[in-house]
């Protein structure tokens, strides 16, 4: 296909040939030999003009060599993954940064793919290890001469350490809901004008609103970007009584979804006399929304908002909306900025490092009691927990979960 190999890691111009010598492209050539590579493996690459035609004929030829194959899903990752190039949480930065819809998730995945959260975790590691050998030559060689008697010094770093994880996991979870998004669930009784709301806030036609209760059974859902963080805004189902089985799934899924939302909009009938009350949501999570204000005089109108978690609006003329998308940015920006250095994106973070906390809290409890083999077994549990993190051991299990989701050829 193509002449000689070009110079390591410079670029050269090249024709492209399929295996009879007839051209299929003029494309730029480079050529990373191991272990100076993105997978630390011989990787060639060929920058081709992007038309479907041109792409489909070089791998034809490709799939026609001994050796050659389509990459699966992540794969290349993966061997970068296996050669050491990149830890588990690096991988996984990687696999946010191409799924980024917001400049805030864009942000935070940078951190994971540029090591933040991997240098921090081995270094802890690092620190556990040296605690612990410590402690074994205590245990081992307590009969030698110059081995110390004193654990005090382990101790001590088992405790910053402590501190210091727990510190990390108290972040109010900011890291997996900015990564996931914030969600918003538009909820209350049937014809208050919630899918009219919705409507506004995706700015599209993405609910049917009609005058007939019940017409939305199930939850809808738009995504949208609230000053760079990304923000999931629910349409749901109208809560009343009701004999119809499909309308009370509806009603289930609402309620449910309302329950597990970061903020539930409340709206009613402001022309209503006695407008239902919002149930079974904390205050912190609830704003009143008093929709269909366009049928009340603007004195009355002034009387019912006072910006703070209860808001007048009317969804078919839009007024009041500004104020409303207002403090919604305000309180997602809020919920979701970090506040120092967010270091979790995933359960899967959170879990290990809760595991890490845990075993030194154990260590430090033995502590009284001088059990130092006890003490010993708890910093390598600890130390483990920190290697399952960033890979070091037993991933396997989750190996194949993170990979799956990477597009071939990544």
């Amino acid at each position: 296909m193509i002449g000689r190999v070009p110079t390591p890691r410079r670029a050269a111009l090249a024709r492209v040939r399929d295996l009879a010598g007839e051209p299929i492209d003029s494309a730029l050539v480079l050529w990373f030999p191991a272990p100076k590579s993105e997978t630390g493996e011989d990787v060639a690459e060929l920058q081709l003009h992007g038309g479907q035609a041109v792409i489909t004929a070089v791998l034809a030829t490709l799939a026609r060599l001994d050796g050659f194959r389509l990459a699966e899903p992540g794969e290349f990752t993966r061997r970068a993954f296996e050669n050491g190039q990149l830890d588990l949480t690096e991988v996984e930065g990687l696999a946010d940064l191409i799924a980024a819809e917001t400049e805030a998730q864009r942000r935070q995945a940078y951190v994971h793919l540029s090591g933040g959260l991997g240098r921090r975790a081995e270094a802890w590691r690092a620190k556990l290890i040296q605690a612990c050998a410590a402690l074994e030559a205590r245990i081992d060689f307590s009969d030698e001469g110059d081995v110390s008697d004193d654990i005090s010094s382990a101790l001590a770093d088992a405790r910053l350490l402590h501190d210091e994880i727990a510190a990390a996991l108290n972040d109010d979870r900011r890291g997996e809901r900015l990564r996931d998004g914030f969600v918003i669930a538009v909820a209350g009784p049937p014809n208050a004008g919630k899918s009219s709301l919705f409507n506004r806030l995706a700015r599209r036609e993405a609910a049917i609103v009609t005058s007939i209760p019940g017409t939305t059974r199930d939850v809808l859902e738009v995504h949208l970007d609230f000053d760079g963080y990304p923000v999931t805004v629910l349409d749901t189902a109208g809560i009343r009584a009701t004999d119809d089985p499909v309308e009370q799934e509806g009603v289930r899924r609402a309620q449910a979804r309302a329950a597990a939302a970061d903020l539930v909009l409340w709206v009613i009938d402001a022309t209503s006399a006695r407008p239902p009350r919002p149930d079974g949501n904390t205050v912190s999570r609830q704003w009143i929304v008093r929709n269909k204000i366009d049928c009340l005089d603007s004195a009355v109108q002034r009387s019912l908002t006072d910006g703070r978690g209860t808001f007048a609006i009317s969804a078919l003329t839009g007024a009041g909306m500004d104020e409303l998308i207002g403090a919604l940015k305000g309180f997602v920006r809020t919920s979701l900025a970090p506040q120092g250095n967010i270091l979790i994106a995933r359960e899967r973070h959170r879990i290990a490092l809760q595991q890490t906390v845990e075993a030194l809290d154990r260590a430090l409890a033995d502590s009284a009691a001088h059990r130092e083999e006890i003490i010993a077994e708890e910093l390598r549990l600890a130390a483990r927990a920190l290697g399952r993190l960033t890979g070091r051991v037993d991933v396997e299990d989750v190996l194949d979960v993170i990979f799956r989701d990477f597009c071939i050829g990544k």
